[in-house]
C-alpha cells in the first residue's frame, strides 16, 4: 500500500472519467493508494468544475469527502502565506494556485507523496530546493 498521499486534480478527474487518457493508470494505482489521501479545496473545485458535465462523478467527489477516501487538509486561513510566497517565487513558470497549495502541504507533510499528471511539479520544489516526492505515470512506485 502507497500511504500519505496528496491528491491532484488530474489523477481524480481521470479516475472518474473514464474516456480520460490516464484513467486506468488512475484506477490502478488508487486501488494501492491508503485512505484517506489528503487534498485542498482548490483541487476539488477544480476536479468539480472539470467534471461538472457529468453529475454522477461529482457526486462521487463528495462521497469520497463524506466517507474519507479524501479529506480536505489545508486551511488558507493557515497556509495562506506559504501559498502567497510559492505563486511569488513562480513568477517566472506561473503556478496554479491549486499547485501552489499542494506544495505548501509537500513541505508541511514531508514524507508524503503528490499523486499528479502534472509535469510541472517535476520543476517546483519544497523548501526552496527539495524535490517533490511524486506518484505520476512517469515515475516508478
Amino acid at each position: 500500500m502507497i500511504r500519505r498521499v496528496i491528491l491532484d486534480t488530474g489523477p481524480l478527474v481521470a479516475f472518474l472519467h473514464a474516456p480520460d487518457q490516464h484513467h486506468d493508470w488512475a484506477r490502478e494505482i488508487l486501488q494501492e493508494v491508503e485512505a484517506p489521501m489528503v487534498t485542498c479545496e482548490a483541487v476539488i473545485s477544480e476536479a468539480c468544475f472539470l467534471l461538472g458535465n457529468w453529475p454522477a462523478a461529482v457526486e462521487k467527489i463528495g462521497g469520497f469527502l463524506r466517507s474519507g477516501v479524501i479529506k480536505v487538509s489545508f486551511s488558507l486561513g493557515e497556509e495562506g502565506a506559504p501559498v502567497f510566497a510559492l505563486i511569488k517565487r513562480y513568477t517566472n513558470m506561473p503556478i496554479s494556485f491549486a499547485d501552489a497549495c499542494l506544495v505548501a502541504m509537500s513541505e508541511r507533510h514531508e514524507d508524503s507523496r503528490v499523486l499528479t499528471l502534472d509535469s510541472d511539479f517535476e520543476i517546483y520544489r519544497r523548501h526552496r530546493r527539495r524535490k517533490i516526492h511524486l506518484l505520476t505515470p512517469w515515475t516508478e512506485r
